[in-house]
Formats: structure tokens, sequence, C-alpha cells
């Protein structure tokens, strides 16, 4: 007994010669324990350390491979340096005491089965102490998994709590970590928030969190930061990533490669930089250790560059501990100052007769990209005799500008008459005048035609909108079209949607197949217009065929394209679309405050009254096929459509007021006009007789604009659609009336003029 008194004092007495030669954990601030044992046995290491962790993903150089967060396997080996505690070193330049290795340490127990043996005392080697030097430019932080130890430019410190790995996640002791690279860290017992500072840069972690901010921008790391045994845990890539600090896989560790030198980055302005042009520097140089910058160094700047071709830039800065910055390199392309652009264009002629069809070909050039065409005067024929001037004038995108123009004699010669040369030879899509009086006198095209079950939803009234509400509600079941035209006059900004709503007992296919949607828009006419063209594009591409499922009782939003935007005052939403469902659907259409959500609101908005004016209702069949076998183009004849007379409206019923309703102008209406046989050289143009019309048609599967640049007005204008050139045609026509465009209109078919 007396011995092992003696032995035992002789540990304590060694024990107070060797702590404090030891570090300070690196999370002392977090109240972690210390230790108060030194004696280490071999086999307990070994016991520790034979932790199994597994490695997933690719190893990178640069930094750990997409999957962001590896795991490690093998069998962790029990090493001597890991049995030793080196201290010394630190980051701020202070030194505080460090705990031994914070693994479980045990001193034999004498029993009777198996007394203890005396020893003779061993004395143990005290480590020696290094002085402590600043970091230098660069330095090496390796980290272990799931082990406590640190070893940073080949000095071991140890952390309260091991690296760990949770659902491929790597966490890490932030204090451990930050104290170890030389960041400043806080606590704000208000917010709750530890901070981690790095220059100008700070981030912000709460315990229990997946978020944090990064310079006040709130971020999502892979992992939920969490406290164990007081001490903080964050997923090591939210630190490596906001601070951009390079790390690799190494075996079983991670070896982190920090840098303490100053950062340096500029830009220059502007983006693109020609030959003589000034430009402008915007430096900026930032320490990681939070240094002031002292000094600058340029290579290769100039505020002017006098040539074109590529030049290359470096900027350094200094910190006040006298560390340079890496260069930062910007290669600057410039460019030889722009050019104006050349306009230029030929005729096929210098000389032409009246009525005589004139080709121009553009020439025009630029050092870049020409934007904008402008001609003046560039008539396809001239119709009365003299020189004529021509110009075109184009802008590049540098906004520079250029004029060229030419003169062409038309003789007293007539080719062709205006009537005969408009008929001959206006482009499709394109329109011309001619006297409408006598239209009327033309023979019609005595037509039959069958509707097919289509439900037309079309909901028009109130057309303009002053409060909240439902602007249709119905039920409709197979192959339905919605037509919505509607003007938002609330006050407020606004939101339309379409809910669709299964009040069946089994689940409901629903089928987007065609959908056109324009706006919002302040010009009724143009929203119309281009629902119209983008309804017909997707029947050509199908390329807004969608498939909802609606489960009983279950409401979704569909025809989403109108509700991705909020209408302003006055502005206008068209929608024009072709759905399918294999139950019945209830349908409500809705327009509620931008901010409201519409299936929450639903069951509480009001249905609102239809103007008086305009139309709604539910209309059962609403694709009619027109189809005419006779031969046509031997002589001028018209088809009308929309006039309630050879073309009725389609009926229904209003069903919010429950009265009938007749489908005016049949908006809609999705006609399929076939004519089987039109002879040669036949012109088939569009001419409205309401008032101005504009919109789209589909011809042989072309689509046709009604007219290109605006609208056709009624009576003294056509646009053309068709001509069937040598040979006799079967020609197909798609026509559906464009919402805020005026009804009836005729299709007008007359024999071209012969060519001379």
């Amino acid at each position: 007994m007396k011995f092992k008194k003696l032995t035992l004092l002789t540990i304590l007495a060694l024990f107070s010669q060797v702590v404090p030669a030891y570090t300070a954990s690196a999370e002392m601030a977090m109240n972690e324990p210390v230790s108060n044992t030194i004696v280490q046995e071999k086999s307990q290491l070994e016991e520790t350390a034979n932790e199994e962790v597994k490695v997933e993903g690719k190893t990178d150089v640069s930094g750990v491979t997409e999957q962001e967060e590896d795991t490690i396997s093998g069998t962790k080996e029990a090493t001597t340096e890991e049995a030793t505690v080196i201290t010394g070193g630190t980051v701020t330049g202070t030194v505080e005491d460090v705990t031994s290795n914070p693994e479980d340490h045990k001193t034999p127990v004498q029993t009777e089965e198996n007394p203890v043996v005396p020893e003779a005392p061993v004395v143990p080697e005290v480590p020696e102490v290094p002085e402590v030097q600043p970091l230098s430019s660069s330095s090496q932080l390796i980290l272990y998994y799931n082990s406590k130890k640190m070893v940073q430019d080949g000095v071991t410190y140890y952390a309260p709590q091991p690296m760990q790995v949770k659902s491929g996640v790597s966490y890490v002791p932030i204090r451990a970590l930050v104290d170890r690279v030389g960041y400043r860290v806080s606590y704000n017992n208000t917010t709750k928030e530890t901070s981690i500072i790095q220059g100008n840069n700070e981030l912000k972690f709460k315990t229990n969190s997946n978020k944090y901010k990064v310079n006040g921008v709130s971020k999502t790391m892979k992992g939920t930061s969490y406290q164990t045994q007081n001490t903080f845990m964050v997923p090591l890539t939210a630190i490596t990533g906001a601070l951009g600090i390079k790390y690799s896989l190494v075996n079983k560790s991670i070896v982190m490669n920090l840098s303490t030198k100053p950062i340096a980055s500029f830009s220059i302005s502007p983006s693109e930089v020609y030959a003589g042009q000034a430009v402008t520097y915007k430096a900026e140089g930032v320490s990681p250790k939070g240094l002031s910058i002292i000094n600058e160094r340029w290579e290769g700047k100039k505020d002017v560059f006098d040539a074109p071709g590529r030049y290359t830039i470096k900027y350094y800065v200094q910190d006040s501990s006298g560390s340079w910055s890496d260069p930062y390199s910007l290669t600057v392309n410039v460019l030889r100052p722009n050019q104006p652009p050349a306009a230029l264009f030929v005729t096929d002629k210098e000389e032409y007769k009246m009525g005589e069809l004139i080709t121009y070909t553009d020439q025009s050039s630029d050092d870049e990209a020409i934007v904008k065409t402008e001609w003046n005067n560039n008539a396809l024929a001239f119709f009365t005799p003299g020189p004529k001037t021509i110009s075109l004038t184009v802008k590049d995108n540098k906004g520079l500008t250029n004029t060229y123009q030419k003169t062409i004699i038309i003789t007293n010669e007539t080719l062709y008459s205006l009537t005969e040369f408009n008929q001959l030879f206006t482009p499709i899509g394109e329109k011309f005048s001619f006297d409408g009086s006598a239209v009327p006198t033309w023979a019609k095209v005595n037509y039959t035609y069958t509707d097919y079950p289509s439900t037309l939803l079309r909901s028009n009234s109130p057309e303009t909108v002053y409060k909240e509400g439902i602007v249709y509600k119905d039920t409709a079941v197979g192959n339905t079209r919605f037509l919505i035209h509607h003007k938002n006059n609330t006050g407020k900004r606004v939101k339309m949607y379409v809910v669709a709503t299964n009040k069946n007992s089994a689940t409901a296919i629903l089928r987007t197949e065609n959908l056109g949607f324009a706006g919002p828009s302040t010009i009724a006419q143009a929203a119309g217009k281009k629902a119209v063209e983008r309804y017909f594009t997707t029947i050509q591409d199908d390329s807004k065929r969608t498939t909802t499922t609606l489960k009983p009782g279950e409401s979704k939003l569909i025809l989403t394209d109108m509700s991705k935007t909020s209408m302003k005052q006055q502005e206008i939403v068209s929608l024009l679309s072709d759905v399918y469902s294999d139950y019945p659907i209830e349908y409500n259409v809705v327009i509620i405050d931008e901010n409201l959500n519409p299936l929450k609101v639903l069951y509480r908005l009001p249905i609102l009254d239809r103007d008086g004016v305009h139309n709604r209702g539910t209309y059962p069949n609403a694709t009619r096929e027109i189809t005419y076998s006779d031969r046509l183009g031997e002589k001028p004849e018209r088809l009308v459509i929309g006039d309630n007379k050879d073309d009725p409206n389609v009926t229904g019923m209003d069903p919010m007021v429950g009265v009938e309703a007749s489908n005016s102008g049949n908006f809609g209406v999705l006609y399929k006009i076939t004519l089987e046989r039109v002879a040669p050289n036949t012109l088939i143009s569009f001419n409205p007789r309401g008032g101005t019309y504009t919109g789209y048609a589909m011809v042989n599967g072309e689509i046709t604009p009604l007219y290109t640049d605006g609208a056709v007005r009624a009576p003294n204008e056509q646009a053309v659609l068709y001509r069937t050139g040598e040979y006799e045609r079967k020609v197909e026509i798609l026509l559906t009336a464009a919402p805020a465009s005026s009804l009836p209109v005729n299709l007008l078919i007359a024999p071209l003029p012969s060519k001379n």
C-alpha cells in the first residue's frame, strides 16, 4: 500500500507538470468538461480506434463530388501518433490550454484474481511546447471521420466531439473548426444565432435548423444542425461552400486547403470594350483574416485600349501583415470600334411598266447586327409613270443608322390594273383595298353544315369585370371548349383561374388538348388575335397536351397559363382551349385578388351578373363542319360565316341564371370548312362585313394571319388566304372567330385575272 501511494503521488506530481503544456480544446467556450486523465493505455486506444465508416462517391482534388457529403469505410488503425498529444501553434496568436486526447482511460484495478504487480514508476516524457508563430499564407487542416483529432500543418489538436456522419452528411464542431481556420465566432442571445465572421463575410447558424444565412441571405444546408454534449455541430459543407474553402477526401480524412492570403478581384465596364473607348475599373481586395488592405499592384491596366485585340490584366493586393494576394486576371477582348451599318438593296430591273411586279432584294450589312429595317415607297408595283425613288434605312444594335435610296423608272405602258395586280400578287396574309359594295351581289355558296358534340363554355359577360367573383360556372363531360375573354376594372391587380372539381365517386381523367392564351393586354383585338394564333399552333404541334387526375371530391387548377401573370386595371385576357374529361367535371372561372388562393376562397365567391351586352352560355354542339363538293372558282362567289342566317347561331343555356342563350357571332365555334374542288388560278380571300377583324385561319395546315400588321376593315378590304395555282385543289380551312373582332365575314372565292 505504501508503494502504491508513492506511485500515485508520483503520477500526480507528473500531472501537475504536464497539464499546463496542453492547449485548450477548441470548444472550451462551449463549456466542455476537461478530462483530468493523462494516462493512456495502448489497448484502449486500439479499442476506440477500431471504428468503421464507409466511403461513397468519388474523390476530387478540388473538393468532394456532387454527393458533397461522403462517408468513409474501412478500419481505423491505432497509431503512435494518436497516442501522443502534440501541442502548440495557433491561428489567432494567443495560446490556450489543450485537453489531453479525450478518450476514455482506465487504470488497472487490483483484485484477488488479478493482483496488480507494483512496477517502478515511469516518468512520462513532457511534450515540448513549440514557439507560437503566426500562420503562413497557406495552411492545411486535416479532419478525421469519427475522430476528435484535427491536424493543422503537422500540429495535432482535439475537438470536444468527433466529426460525425449522419445520413450521408458530415458534421463538425463549429467552434473547433472556426478556431483552427482563424475566423471570429460569436453568439447572439436574442436571436439565438451563432455567427462566423471571415473578413466581409458573415455566416449565421441556429440549432435544429437546416437553414443558415450567408451575408443576410437564407440558404439551405445538406443537413440539420444540432447540439450534443454542449457542442454545436453543423454540416461541414455549409462552411466550406459559403467561404469558398477547397477540400478533398484522402482515405479516411478530409483535407481542407486554407489560405490566409488576401483576395483580389476587379471588374471592367462597359462589358464590351471597343478600341479608343474609356474603360472603368472597379477593384476590390479583402483579407480572410479581416486585415486591412494597404497596397495594390496592376499589370496590363489601361484606361484606353488603342487597338483591337486580346489584353490580359492582373491585379494584386497586399494586407497589413505584408502578404500579397494571388493575381486576379481578366482577359479583355477589345473590339474594333463599331461601324455604322451599310444599307443596300437592288431591284430585279431598272425600268418597269405600270402594274409590273417589282422584286426588291435587301443586301444591307453590318459588322455586328442589324436590328431594324425601314422601307419607304417600296410598292410592289406603281400605277403612274415617271421616276420613283425608294429608300431603305437600317439600324444596328448600337443605334447607328444608314440610309440607301434608289430611283427606278415607270413607263407609260400598263401591264396590270391595280385590281388585277392585287389579286395576282398581294402576298398571303396581306390585305388590299377594293370596292366592297359589289360583294352582296355575288352568288352565295349554298352549303350545308353538320354540328358535332363539343360543349362550348363561353365566358364573356360581364366582359368588363368590376368586382371579384365567379364569372362562369357549369358542368361538362367529354369534349369541352373554353372561350374566356374579360377585362379587369376592379381597381386592383387580379388573376383569373379555372377550377376543375370532380364531384363523382370515381377518379376522373381530364386532358388538355389545345390551348391558346394571350394577355394581359390593354388592346382587346390584339389579345383575341394572339389567342387564336396560339390555339392553332397547339393544334399543329400538340405542345399544350397535358393530363390531370382528379380524385373524388378533389379540385385542381387547370389552364394555368391564364393565371401566371396578374392583370392590372384595364387589362384584358383571352383564352381558347379544348379539354376532354371522362366524367362530368364542374368548372368555375373566377377573378380574384392576385394574392388569394382560389381553392381556398372559391366557396365564398359570389356569382357575377352578366352585363346585358356581351354573351355567355353553354353551347353543346360547338364544332361546325361545312363540306362543299361542287367546283368553285369559275365565277365570283361568297361563303358567309356568322350572319345567323346562312350560318345560324348555336344555341344553349346560361346555367348561372337558367335562361336560353344564343351565341351571337358564334364566337368559340370551330369551323372545319372543306372545299372539295377549287378551280385552277382561283383566289380565296377574307372580307369582313360587320366591322374590323383581326385573327388567324389555318389553310391546308398553314397558319395564315388576317392580316399580318393589324386589322382588316369592312367592307372595302380583303386579306389573301390562298391561291390554287395551275391545278384544281382541295382546300381545307379551320376558322374560329377571334374575340373582340366583328362578324359576319365572307370568304370570297373568285377567278384570278390572266397573267400577261
